[in-house]
């Protein structure tokens, strides 16, 4: 649902205007405001499935002392952070060199995704440097339009590679064989979106792996600006004003490959977290407010902790996981590890056209972060007096230590890991889990959620991981299959035994022993939902804080509405 009118801001006159507007990230961190611009099988459908084989560079953004008096556009700085980025390998950046097609490094990736524009312009390449990159995106681009010219479009492509390079060690099923490579083609507006790869992943996957892709880009620019600049020069250079985004896409490409449990389940990790703990942090952002702020988010190591939303935007438009999840990747730029920062930001489920002005701030030198998202592009001295009262009132609440052990989790290769073992669940079998519930009262309007234990052994390694996340993505694809979807799938696997299970109530993907019988399967899962519906208050999120804030200062743009926190088109 759009909310708020058509823009949230008006457009640029010229795509050249739009240079000035790049919020922070690794490379580009010009800050600014907003340029114009229980358990029960009977009713389950049982699939038992036999064994099967598997498979000058732009300046920063400055950290603010609290008595200094910026103006809304933050000063400059160079953190040193951004040299110690996880995702900073040039051989597996869209940043690096290499990147021909003929190269067996790149050809041996198992995924790829490429941006491009409707004139065949390269902007974003997952892997290689897009300049060696352009002669492959011609031929995308050609691709595109010869089935146009048809009056049709092209979706899918699955390309059989029935002999496979003798590099590549891996036995596949006849069925897995003809369908060795799938490209998935995304047309939003003036920009295609092309993913190449040989997982298990389902087309439907890949696609929303690339509608979040164009979500992050949208994020930085609105669509309307996107589509204001190719409508005025088809040939524009869109990395020009993306420059230094391409890590935040690596990242955000990154994250779905070892934690693919947000996007399958289009929700939410939250810190497992006390409930009284939990109820007065959300009190606490309830209290401290500013004029024209429509969201608060408390976050640490990626999860998130508790959030609250104006009251009005709540009844308007519930806050869209896949908003949230941007919002949590983006603030895990190295950019925004120290200081505070004040940067427009587009969430584009909620209104893909404008924009917010978002403050991010690291509270007390620790990684966890505080989001305040508003209307006002002259807010942000009050913004960071919401600060420095949510900190103060932290300290009070003794939270901070509590979610410093927690963050602590989040040192592992994985960089939204949860912090508690599966050991918990005191269910022997049971290796790993991915749990939604379903079940949620629709007054609450609660945010989707999920969660899942920490991977352990036997899933230490990058590679069992993967593996791992590539059996989640088959029963999921099986789960939601067009054709033939289930509702429940016990899964035989060489290494271990899976069930999968969809309900009213949840979605429950689990991991058991291989050595564990359909009965103790059964059994298992039992005792999860159980221990589940124990800690369900520590788990999730159930009632979501609302709070009422005071309109926008006067001082505001006219081009925004002074209310709600609500973007308002001229």
């Amino acid at each position: 649902m759009e909310a708020g009118g058509d823009t949230a801001v008006p457009a640029p006159g010229d795509a050249e205007d739009l240079e000035e507007t790049r919020v922070p990230n690794e490379e580009t961190g010009d800050g600014g405001g907003a340029r114009e611009d229980p358990t029960d099988f009977g009713d389950g459908v049982l699939e038992e499935t036999g064994s099967e084989t598997k498979d000058q560079p732009p300046n920063l953004l400055s950290p603010l002392a609290q008595s200094e008096s910026p103006s809304c556009s933050c000063g400059l700085w160079d953190p040193a952070a951004s040299e110690n980025s996880p995702i900073s390998d040039p051989e597996s950046s869209s940043g690096g060199q290499g990147g021909d097609p003929s190269d067996e490094d790149w050809r041996s990736k198992r995924k790829h995704v490429f941006v491009l524009s409707e004139a065949g312009k390269p902007i974003y390449s997952r892997y290689g440097s897009v300049e060696a990159l352009s002669t492959t995106m011609g031929v995308m681009t050609a691709l595109v339009s010869f089935v146009q010219s048809a009056g049709d479009a092209i979706r899918t492509i699955y390309a059989a590679c029935p002999y496979p390079s003798p590099s590549v060690h891996r036995v596949t099923t006849q069925a897995q064989d003809r369908e060795d490579h799938k490209l998935v083609f995304l047309q939003q507006g003036p920009l295609l979106l092309v993913a190449v790869s040989r997982t298990p992943q389902s087309a439907a996957q890949l696609r929303g792996e690339l509608l979040a892709v164009h979500a992050q880009i949208v994020s930085t620019l609105t669509r309307a600006s996107v589509a204001r600049i190719f409508a005025r020069k088809q040939n524009y250079d869109l990395r020009r004003l993306l420059a230094g985004s391409e890590r935040t896409l690596d990242r955000l490409l990154d994250s779905v490959e070892r934690d693919p449990g947000a996007l399958l389940l289009g929700a939410v990790r939250c810190v497992p977290l006390a409930r009284p703990l939990r109820e007065a942090l959300g009190a606490l952002l309830r209290r401290c407010t500013a004029p024209g702020l429509a969201l608060s988010v408390l976050a640490v190591g990626g999860q998130l902790v508790t959030a609250a939303q104006e009251r009005t935007v709540l009844a308007e438009c519930r806050l869209d996981p896949a908003d949230l999840q941007l919002l949590l990747n983006w603030v895990s730029a190295p950019a925004f590890a120290a200081g505070e920062a004040w940067a427009p930001v587009c969430l584009p489920r909620f209104n893909p056209d404008g924009f917010f002005y978002a403050y991010v701030a690291r509270l007390d030198a620790m990684p966890v972060c505080l989001l305040l998202l508003g209307t006002d592009p002259e807010a942000f001295h009050d913004m960071a007096t919401c600060r420095r009262l949510v900190e103060d009132g932290m300290h009070n609440l003794g939270a901070m230590r509590t979610l410093a052990e927690a963050a602590s989790f989040s040192n592992t290769p994985s960089a939204s890991a949860p912090s508690y073992s599966v050991q918990a669940v005191g269910a022997p079998g049971l290796r790993h889990f991915l749990y939604k519930p379903l079940d949620i009262p629709d007054q609450h309007r609660q945010l989707p959620q999920f969660t899942s234990p920490e991977l352990e052994a036997p899933y230490s390694s990058e590679e069992e991981r993967q593996r791992l996340s590539d059996l989640y993505h088959r029963l999921h694809a099986r789960l939601h299959s067009p054709s033939r979807p289930l509702r429940l799938i016990y899964h035989v696997a060489e290494k271990e035994t899976l069930l999968a299970w969809v309900t009213s109530k949840f979605e429950l993907y689990t991991c058991l022993s291989p050595l564990v019988t359909k009965a103790g399967a059964i059994l298992v899962v039992t005792k999860l939902l159980r221990w589940v519906k124990k800690e369900e208050d520590r788990l999730f999120i159930r009632c979501p804080p609302k709070y009422s804030t005071p309109p926008a200062s006067s001082s505001a743009s006219t081009d925004q509405a002074s209310h709600n926190g609500l973007f308002i088109g001229p």
